[in-house]
């Protein structure tokens, strides 16, 4: 429990409203344990049970999906301090939907379901921060969904890289190296690589690094079309 001093639960999406005047004495108190991982690790499989709320402290991870035809499809990559699969935990069917991979050395907090319901009833912020967070991931869900749903790998670049950039900007570093961009899409890498390079010689955008610019917005939405 000691290290649990250095942790800053206000940084966490669910915890930035707790209403505690000592952080240090609250973690104290809490029914929890820490665990520190390697990197390369797979901490969590698709379908283990979620019983606890599993918070990443430190580190980060990604998570995959094995689909039914046995591929692996990259769903995200999740930098602390963040919860893993929260909405899970009160699921009829609480089971994990993702592998969980350590991407470097991380520190998984894990708090029972009890202790989750005990916050909850004690302190109305911290479940409305709760029940928020997993609002918003729905949204994710969605539009990861439709991201799938799309056909072509042009499609699929055009659809992320809007995403991507913030409004009136049109640069922005991409997170993932292109065999990650590859397995979030459910496609092979070279066939992104080239579509990439296609998109690179008409003019639509530039790459220098990891550092992605837009430079034709219409062309790049006509490829949703």
């Amino acid at each position: 429990m000691k290290t649990m001093e250095k942790v800053d639960l206000s940084d966490c999406p669910i915890c930035s409203s707790l209403s505690i005047d000592d952080k240090e004495d609250f973690l104290l108190d809490l029914k929890c344990s820490i665990k520190a991982y390697p990197k390369n690790e797979l901490i969590i499989r698709q379908g283990d049970v979620c019983d606890a709320l599993y918070m990443l402290m430190s580190g980060s991870v990604k998570t995959e999906m094995i689909t039914e035809n046995g591929s692996l499809l990259g769903i995200e990559i999740i930098k602390a301090p963040r919860p893993l699969a929260p909405a899970f935990l009160f699921s009829d069917n609480n089971h994990f939907p993702v592998d969980v991979t350590t991407l470097q050395e991380v520190e998984i907090m894990r708090i029972p379901k009890e202790e989750i319901i005990r916050l909850m009833m004690t302190n109305p912020d911290f479940m409305k921060q709760f029940l928020t967070h997993n609002s918003n991931r729905t949204q994710f869900l969605t539009n990861r969904l439709q991201l799938l749903s799309i056909k072509t790998i042009k499609g699929k670049l055009a659809h992320f890289l809007l995403e991507q950039v913030a409004v009136n900007e049109k640069t922005f570093t991409m997170n993932r190296n292109q065999t990650e961009l590859a397995d979030f899409f459910g496609v092979a890498r070279p066939s992104l690589a080239r579509s990439l390079s296609e998109m690179v010689k008409e003019g639509i955008i530039s790459i220098s690094k990891k550092e992605f610019t837009i430079l034709d917005f219409k062309r790049l939405r006509e490829q949703l079309e």
